[in-house]
């Protein structure tokens, strides 16, 4: 796995903190900081997201992509999952996240709890590499809802 992430500054004044990366696949993303109003030359123009926030999305992203699949796996009609996700960081350099809450809403039809909570269990302790790494520094806990279809 490959990614390229080039400094983009602001109006090719190479003055902000505006980044692209494009990743092996060739999908593009676009990451920079908030604006700072003590130094503005350290700050961001507030035009993307934040490479932290990527972080917390490619964990959604890679928990939602296992508990799908397991449900549709064990033949579940799952017809939705959304992670509302949740986090706290350090306060002080490096300020890694701390606690992190992942919430699935999963909609479906007759899906029983016990395949949801299996499913979030087996994307938590073996598949989901994301959510494994970033427990070296976090509390994960997670917590689900089923909505009917």
């Amino acid at each position: 796995m490959e990614c390229s992430v080039s400094w983009t500054g602001a109006s090719g004044t190479r003055s902000g903190m505006g980044f692209v990366a494009e990743t092996g696949s060739g999908h593009v993303i676009a990451m920079d900081g908030a604006p700072d109003a003590a130094r503005p030359e350290n700050g961001g123009r507030n035009l993307a997201a934040r490479p932290m926030e990527l972080l917390l999305a490619g964990a959604g992203g890679c928990t939602a992509y296992d508990v799908v699949l397991i449900l549709k796996r064990g033949r579940h009609a799952v017809q939705g999952c959304t992670v509302q996700i949740q986090a706290e960081r350090a306060e002080v350099d490096p300020k890694v996240f701390t606690r992190i809450n992942l919430h699935f809403v999963v909609t479906g039809k007759d899906i029983p709890e016990t395949a949801v909570e299996r499913a979030i269990h087996m994307s938590h302790e073996k598949y989901c590499s994301a959510t494994i790494m970033l427990g070296k520094t976090a509390e994960i806990t997670t917590s689900f809802e089923l909505v009917p279809a």
